[in-house]
């Protein structure tokens, strides 16, 4: 009698705790990257790239180089999906972290516009687009470890995981800016929103060097991992795709446009309680356009308070929406959104408690409808084509939802003489668009991963597929 062949199940597996681990270091260090970039936009980089005799004009031209990263991430999406989608999730997120964390080390050590001219301007634009296009493919890639290795009953719980990495991102990198500024204080003391002579020499450099420790300890954790047993079934049954854009496009586009419409509440709600609530917060009150008038460092720490309820019901979120499903959780999540977009004066109105409830209820809502994208997306799509196929849905929804949110924010700030309540009707705007979504959409809950295991049928391009609930 010939040896038994070796099964799928008695395969090496990850275990919940390298899953989990995996999931996370790779989001906290992109989140991380987003949140150093957001702050030295604001307090540095209008100065040391883009002089003008305008401040204004220096901070925009600062934000569009953010925003131009928004617009390299799709383009990350479709090649590091590919990638995943053909030869495997694990090397794919060693690559795309490798990417990410030269890319942010490199604008550690850029020389800046007065010591080289454009040159040092083009160099800053090319590392943010490096960045963008390696975060096309982290957070997919990320959310596919975590839910392809989850127990069907817990896969938004795990879900959440690679989620964390935003709350867990913004209070390292905000809080390496808050440390170094009060090491290096300006003349009105420990207050970054002033940087000292040191702090625009080198002080802002050490978050983006310090990066490459993070990305080191993630090249570690990811090398220790071994294909989920989701892909790997896929492969051993022969639905591995060889141009796994163009089967998303031809036979999954309404999943897409779905998938891109059910992120951009999230978006939006993100880009304003980060970037916009630190510009309005910290705007002196007697400005041409007047914010609130906190210090820097009083805002953030308000901040950051707010971002440990978004850790929090990010958490809470997962076992929500595996008891009663995605679509009914985030529906109710964003017709809270929707509610809170409409309150934001009455909130700012009350003062500083007012203030502090403000950014409470906003990160507490950014993590209930964040939460569940973890598994929602990835649900959305076939195996072959996971990988590729929530990576469009998630970038393309930074665009619509990030990429342009500082501007149309800045604009509408300026149309409401100071007042935020137009803001606020953006918002909701965006979070009606998502919730007529969520009520076109399906329930994924209880869709099964495991393409291999399925029966499978031919695709219009002859190759066979499995059939999948989505």
């Amino acid at each position: 009698m010939s040896a038994p062949t070796s099964s799928p199940a008695q395969a090496p597996v990850n275990s919940r705790s390298r899953v989990l681990i995996a999931s996370l270091i790779g989001t906290t260090i992109e989140f991380y990257d987003f949140y150093i970039y957001a702050t030295a936009a604001v307090l540095v980089f209008p100065k040391l790239f883009f002089p003008s005799s305008d401040p204004t004009t220096a901070l925009l031209s600062s934000f569009a180089v953010f925003g131009a990263a928004m617009v390299a991430r799709p383009i990350g999406a479709v090649v590091f999906g590919h990638l995943g989608d053909r030869i495997g999730r694990k090397g794919t997120l060693v690559a795309s972290l490798l990417t990410m964390g030269i890319a942010t080390f490199l604008i550690g050590v850029l020389p800046t516009y007065a010591q080289a001219g454009w040159i040092a301007t083009a160099l800053l634009v090319l590392m943010r687009l490096a960045q963008g296009f390696a975060l096309g493919g982290e957070w997919s890639g990320a959310a596919l470890v975590a839910t392809e290795n989850a127990p069907s009953d817990k896969r938004a719980l795990y879900g959440t995981f690679p989620q964390l990495g935003a709350p867990f991102g913004f209070i390292i990198g905000n809080g390496l800016f808050l440390l170094i500024g009060a090491l290096l204080p300006s003349a009105a003391g420990a207050d970054p929103s002033q940087p000292s002579d040191a702090f625009l020499s080198w002080g802002w450099r050490i978050p983006f060097l310090f990066s490459a420790v993070m990305v080191a300890i993630g090249l570690w954790v990811r090398m220790r991992l071994v294909e989920s047993t989701v892909f790997s079934r896929t492969r051993e049954a022969g639905l591995v795709r060889k141009l796994p854009l163009a089967t998303v496009f031809r036979n999954h586009w309404k999943q897409l446009v779905l998938g891109t419409f059910f992120m951009l509440a999230t978006y939006v709600l993100f880009y304003l309680m980060t970037t916009f609530s630190l510009s309005y917060g910290r705007t002196p009150e007697d400005a041409a356009v007047p914010g609130l008038g906190y210090s820097y460092t009083t805002f953030v720490l308000m901040m950051i308070f707010g971002v440990l309820f978004f850790a929090a019901f990010t958490l809470v979120s997962g076992p929500l929406a595996d008891k009663y499903g995605r679509r009914t959780t985030l529906a109710w999540v964003t017709a809270g959104i929707l509610v809170f977009g409409l309150v934001w004066v009455p909130l700012i109105g009350m003062g500083t408690l007012g203030v502090v409830l403000w950014l409470v209820l906003g990160f507490t809502l950014m993590g209930m409808t964040f939460g569940p994208m973890g598994a929602l997306l990835p649900e959305l799509f076939p195996t072959s084509v996971r990988y590729t196929g929530s990576g469009i849905s998630y970038n393309v929804s930074s665009i619509l939802g990030a990429a342009v949110a500082p501007f149309i924010a800045v604009a509408l700030w300026e149309a409401g003489d100071g007042s935020p309540w137009l803001v606020g009707v953006y918002l909701s705007a965006m979070a009606l668009l998502t919730l007529v979504a969520l009520l076109v959409g399906k329930e994924t809950k209880d869709v099964a991963l495991d393409e291999g295991e399925a029966p499978a049928v031919p695709d219009r391009d002859g190759t066979p597929t499995a059939t999948t609930a989505s």
